[in-house]
């Protein structure tokens, strides 16, 4: 007999129980060490991915919602939109973009927010870090821009056409009317954009309260450029509505190089009237 035959013939039943024991015990410790490095992974990958959402977030892009229809046919009620915030701060505003932005003063009227559930307000939270929810919309709204700094804005010529810096506007493209109407606004106007200032105005177009309506407010409905949040650049839901937003350069075409003329003398008489009935007293649509 040999000695590793004689070895293994002197080994106890309780020797071979005390070696599966180690060996068991030892694959144990081995499956739970891999189960720890799999969570930890799964942690820092969940961690990682919410920091990069809320730096994406906070200087690329947000997301918004569209709870009025100030901007029909362009963008529908529960439209989901993502806008970039690198408009104005690196990107200046262009003519005909649609913007998103604070409320200037009094555009919005106030909103009652029900408590809400903890569990719920935790998850709303934790969904708006990565740009899921839009929880701040309500403090938000949305128009295009008609009119830079320096531009003469007048509403309406004999064709019911709206003018920047002398040139009428073809805004067919984009711009929602009555049944029958071909006037672009259903006041007229003539204004002057401050320095520092944008002239908004919504795509529905006798259903919108936009600059023209809110000449009696902090601003004289006149939007600081400070206030922008950034350019809506596409419509992310629902998915059959999914397209980029257009700011339309052809229908300003001339525009930028026309004279803005004179700067009409302000009118104490000259008050907005027939505001539209139903205000818009939520969202980024506002």
């Amino acid at each position: 007999m040999s000695e590793d035959t004689q070895a293994r013939a002197d080994e106890t039943p309780a020797d071979d129980a005390d070696t599966n024991v180690r060996r068991a015990r030892e694959a144990s410790d081995k499956r739970k060490r891999g189960l720890a490095l799999f969570l930890r992974d799964v942690v820092v990958i969940v961690l990682a991915a919410i920091v990069i959402s809320f730096l994406i977030k906070t200087f690329l892009i947000r997301s918004f919602y569209i709870p009025s229809e100030s901007m029909e046919d362009t963008l529908l009620v529960n439209d989901r939109i993502i806008v970039n915030q690198l408009v104005p701060e690196l990107t200046p505003v262009s003519r005909g973009d649609v913007v998103v932005f604070t409320d200037p003063g009094g555009w919005l009227d106030p909103v009652f927010e029900p408590p809400k559930d903890p569990v719920a307000g935790f998850f709303e939270w934790l969904g708006s870090i990565v740009g899921l929810t839009a929880p701040d919309s309500n403090d938000h709204l949305i128009k295009r821009v008609i009119g830079l700094p320096g531009d003469r804005i007048v509403c309406c010529d004999d064709f019911g056409r709206m003018s920047v810096n002398g040139v009428p506007l073809d805004e067919s493209a984009y711009v929602k009317l009555p049944d029958g109407v071909t006037r672009v606004s259903r006041d007229d106007f003539d204004v002057t954009v401050p320095e520092g200032s944008l002239w908004v105005m919504g795509d529905n177009r006798w259903n919108s309260r936009d600059s023209r309506y809110n000449r009696d407010k902090p601003g004289n409905g006149f939007v600081p450029q400070g206030n922008v949040v950034g350019r809506a650049i596409l419509i992310s839901w629902s998915i059959d509505r999914w397209t980029w937003l257009d700011n339309f350069p052809l229908v300003f075409d001339g525009v930028e190089n026309a004279e803005p003329g004179g700067t009409p003398e302000p009118d104490p008489q000259d008050e907005p009237e027939n505001a539209p009935d139903d205000a818009e007293t939520e969202g980024a649509e506002g």
